[in-house]
């Protein structure tokens, strides 16, 4: 028997398709954006369950007794780019998930979001949440995993939280990190850069020696089709990328200069598969990128609550 996911704030897939491959049947993805809804409608049709809606409006009752409910919850409210401010933002949805999960009762929970949530700042705040989630049942952690740590070729710190009900919790266990390097942003991206001809890839791949920046994919209140603020362009400037604004093609042969990442490459550097497609023109295209939950971690994660699910599930079948 498959285990079935309830998903919020579904984005444009990143967290959902590394649970898809984790084992896990979508019953339902929520999500907002409509141009997120479209991109997860052309990848995956009717096979997923694609609602656009406020969860602010929406309920899960219809979907009790799923086994997981994951998402990305908003990060601004606990974004150091921003003001951190916390529950009082009023994108901050931690309380609709609670919500959610009261309405679901699954049982298992996972939530991301940035590093900045566990600052001290939010101490209260977190402890709130873990008290929530133990009244209903649950044995809450939380976990700063590096993108890099799981093949992924870019730092991209996150936190995550999970959450499984009592007596599936002594099961769990995080996820190990791989021993293997990630590939750097030159070998990941030089057949991209090249594709059309251009003569100076290859050196290009050389100066790109190390893994890349963490993307940051900006809000519809601020950021653009760029790779980020001022100190993110120029981290990118030393593997010979501009970062000022996003290409839609690869360069072409005879250009000079250091070239741009379109989508496409910025979804790989974020661990999609290439023929994951993205819908929109690049601004929303890259938000949709840039804010993605990279789908190795996502897989990793899933992965351990699906082995934490399973083996509760032998242990009463064989007794």
């Amino acid at each position: 028997m498959s285990l079935t996911l309830v998903e919020i704030c579904t984005g444009a897939g990143g967290q959902a398709l590394g649970l898809e491959q984790a084992g896990f049947d979508h019953v339902v993805n929520v999500e907002l954006d409509e141009w997120a809804c479209k991109t997860l409608r052309q990848n995956r049709g009717e096979s997923w369950n694609v609602v656009e809606a406020d969860l602010l409006d929406w309920s899960a009752k219809d979907f009790a007794g799923a086994d997981l409910v994951a998402g990305g919850v908003p990060c601004p409210p606990f974004s150091k780019a921003g003001k951190q401010l916390g529950e009082n933002d009023e994108r901050n949805l931690f309380p609709t998930a609670i919500r959610i999960v009261d309405e679901v009762r699954p049982k298992a929970v996972m939530l991301e979001n940035v590093r900045g949530l566990l600052d001290t700042v939010f101490d209260d705040y977190r402890n709130k949440v873990e008290r929530q989630l133990v009244k209903l049942g649950y044995v809450p952690g939380w976990r700063l995993l590096n993108a890099s740590s799981f093949g992924v070729s870019q730092l991209r710190p996150r936190v995550v939280f999970v959450a499984l009900r009592k007596e599936y919790a002594d099961d769990f266990a995080w996820p190990t990190e791989y021993s293997e390097t990630p590939p750097t942003v030159g070998e990941l991206l030089h057949d991209l850069m090249a594709e059309r001809g251009w003569e100076g890839a290859t050196e290009w791949a050389q100066r790109a020696n190390t893994i890349a920046p963490t993307l940051v994919g900006g809000s519809k209140k601020h950021g653009g089709p760029d790779l980020g603020p001022t100190r993110a362009k120029r981290a990118w400037a030393t593997l010979g990328v501009n970062g000022h604004t996003i290409a839609d093609l690869s360069p072409e042969p005879g250009f000079v200069g250091d070239p741009r990442l379109t989508v496409r490459m910025a979804a790989r550097i974020q661990g999609f598969p290439d023929e994951w497609e993205f819908v929109g023109r690049k601004t929303n295209a890259y938000r949709q990128v840039g804010n993605a939950f990279p789908p190795p971690v996502a897989k990793a994660v899933g992965e351990q609550i699906n082995k934490a699910l399973t083996k509760r599930r032998l242990h009463a079948v064989a007794s």
